[in-house]
């Protein structure tokens, strides 16, 4: 690709090779993000000048104005036959560079993405706080659009989302949908959760809980009656309970744990491993079901607790991220490799692979 392309000209090829992000970095090559790996889309190095222009050939003038206040900026574009695009726009070492995630016009539904019927049944929870947890670009998102349309088929309810930026949109159903975004229809996260409890609201999907400020309403909203649906960067369900906590002072840490106790549903741990039998990528996941003994474990602190009651917890619909990979390593979806790179226990899942294999009459290794 020449140095003619502009942006509309990348992020096509993008989609075209299947990409689901696109990068734009000071010094190299445009690249793309392909199955998980970064790819080069053409062979000229991008300079700041041109860069910059690609950028903001795309922002509206108050995009510009928010980007040069705040040094970073997350925003949305619509491209005609293309699809819609996440994108964010920051500054590195002085100089303007940007991401953009495509993002799928179809919401894909929860066991299309690889979730059984313990999640399906957490979006039927009448109140409490449901997290959606994994390190960046482990599908949350996804994961939460694909609870947000569940919710919107199954039930007759009045629905906020909060996000930074709008990324997938959804039509009215039997429900009412009200998509609302930070830095155009709300100040932050934390102002919109407070504002969403009189606003009749039964159910409220927070793109992400970035700050006390934010966790703390979203815990009030579940208290009070609310189902609240949020994400979090974490890379386990037990670690997000501890990343919770940790954010807060010391002298607000009882509360905040009284509070998880009493409004958490449960937590959807998930990562996103590059497949062992085609292309793409395969979902691995943990679900934390709360029931009254992982309240009490919460409720009194003993987090290391809760780990051994998800390994035997499969009656409530739960299961740890090494069951999961197993799964996926015995299905053949994955690589041994991946398998225990990505463990709790990479030992046990030696182990217990060899043990399979001998069971179904397969040399090991």
């Amino acid at each position: 690709m020449s140095l003619s392309y502009d942006l509309v000209d990348l992020l096509t090829l993008t989609r075209q090779l299947a990409g689901s992000d696109l990068h734009l970095s000071i010094g190299a090559p445009p690249v793309a993000r392909i199955d998980g790996q970064l790819t080069p889309l053409s062979d000229q190095i991008i300079d700041a000048k041109r860069c910059r222009e690609l950028v903001l050939a795309v922002l509206t003038e108050s995009e510009r104005t928010l980007l040069e206040k705040n040094w970073e900026l997350d925003f949305a574009i619509q491209l005609k036959d293309i699809g819609r695009f996440r994108g964010n726009a920051h500054f590195s070492r002085g100089h303007l560079e940007a991401a953009f995630r495509f993002v799928p016009s179809d919401v894909p539904d929860l066991k299309t993405l690889g979730h059984g019927p313990t999640v399906e049944g957490l979006c039927r929870a009448p109140q409490g706080l449901i997290l959606v947890t994994g390190m960046a670009g482990a599908g949350k998102s996804t994961t939460l659009a694909a609870m947000t349309s569940q919710i919107l088929r199954e039930r007759r309810a009045v629905v906020t989302t909060i996000e930074d930026p709008i990324e997938f949109c959804f039509p009215h159903a039997d429900s009412l949908i009200k998509q609302r975004q930070i830095g155009i229809d709300t100040h932050d996260f934390a102002h919109a959760l407070r504002a969403a409890l009189r606003q009749d609201v039964d159910v409220i999907v927070v793109s992400e809980m970035r700050d006390q400020e934010s966790i703390a309403a979203a815990l009030t909203a579940a208290e009070t009656g609310h189902l609240v649906i949020s994400t979090l960067h974490t890379r386990s369900a037990v670690g997000s309970l501890d990343r919770i906590v940790d954010i807060f002072p010391p002298a607000q840490q009882p509360q905040i744990i009284t509070q998880l106790a009493a409004s958490l549903v449960g937590i959807v741990n998930q990562k996103l491993l590059p497949r062992a039998d085609a292309t793409g990528r395969v979902m691995a996941s943990e679900v934390m079901v709360i029931t009254p003994a992982l309240s009490a474990i919460i409720r009194d602190h003993r987090f290391e607790q809760i780990y051994g009651l998800m390994q035997v917890g499969s009656i409530h619909g739960m299961h740890t991220m090494d069951s999961s990979l197993l799964h996926l390593l015995t299905g053949g979806f994955i690589s041994i490799e991946d398998a225990l790179l990505h463990a709790r226990d990479p030992g046990a899942i030696r182990e217990d692979f060899k043990t399979w294999l001998r069971s179904n009459g397969k040399r090991t290794r």
